[in-house]
């Protein structure tokens, strides 16, 4: 039942993503929204407003500074998350009948 569930679930979300990636607009259309003026702001004004030297580091640190956080914060946690599983059990006997 739970396999099911699961299944169900996933089936679900898999839907929702592909419903979400078919309204995304046409990938190189000039009228996107990732062209608007936003971007000619970072690009004429980055500088000068955010005192970096690096007009990427100015959008980086000063523009995005939450949304860089929340990323580094996503990446340290799935890198802790792999260690935990890659870790060897030590509750698990050895295979030569020993306990660590």
């Amino acid at each position: 039942m739970r396999k099911i569930l699961a299944a169900i679930l996933t089936a679900t979300i898999i839907g929702i993503l592909l419903l979400g990636v078919d309204e995304l607009p046409e990938f190189g259309n000039p009228k996107n929204p990732t062209n608007n003026y936003v971007s000619e702001r970072y690009i004429d004004k980055g500088i000068e407003e955010t005192g970096a030297k690096n007009i990427v580091a100015g959008v980086i640190l000063d523009y995005r500074a939450f949304d860089t956080f929340v990323e580094a914060t996503v990446l340290f946690t799935s890198i802790i998350i792999i260690i935990s599983i890659l870790k060897p059990d030590s509750r698990k006997p050895k295979e030569d009948g020993e306990e660590s």
